[in-house]
């Protein structure tokens, strides 16, 4: 045999298994709608320890209570489940962490919907003094002209003039409210 193609064939198979070993870090657990679920993460917490199938590294799993440590650990643990639920839920660091970063990000999405906002107002009062210097242009009664399809200059006539007016009277009633 040659020793190149075993030496390449050894060195791509390490290769190829250590990009598995990553896929074995996984949890496995059925979800409250029964459906099972696979993961890179743990669980969320209202899934119950029983419903957890696998755990990344498979050895540690929670040891399997015998019955009679079932039966006098359910009436403490019914006890412990309603004082704590009545003393409101407690954050762990990351849930902290998670309810930080979902209020800094609403502040950013606040500060951007505020930018937004300035800049819509900022673009209706510009809009709006447009239309009232060219409403008073075109009411001033001075000859004016416009170009037309054929890029030949031709001055307004009365009607062009009215509805030019028409025109800008419904852009100052659309952006100069206030």
């Amino acid at each position: 045999m040659d020793l190149k193609l075993v030496s390449k064939t050894l060195i791509l198979a390490i290769v190829s298994s250590s990009f598995a070993l990553t896929a074995l870090a996984q949890w496995q657990w059925i979800d409250k709608d029964g459906h099972k679920v696979f993961s890179d993460r743990a669980p969320p917490g209202d899934v119950q320890e029983k419903n957890i199938l696998k755990r990344p590294g498979g050895s540690n799993q929670p040891a399997a209570k015998s019955v009679s440590e079932t039966v006098t650990a359910a009436p403490a643990l019914a006890a412990s489940s309603t004082a704590g639920k009545a003393s409101g839920p407690r954050l762990s660091g990351k849930d902290a962490q998670l309810e930080a970063k979902k209020k800094q990000a609403e502040e950013e999405e606040d500060a951007k919907k505020k930018i937004e906002e300035e800049k819509v107002a900022k673009a209706r009062t510009d809009n709006c003094d447009r239309a009232k210097r060219g409403l008073a242009n075109v009411q001033s009664g001075v000859r004016l002209s416009v170009i037309n399809a054929k890029g030949e200059r031709e001055f307004m006539d009365e009607n062009a003039r009215v509805e030019e007016t028409k025109r800008l009277q419904g852009f100052v009633e659309s952006d100069c409210k206030k």
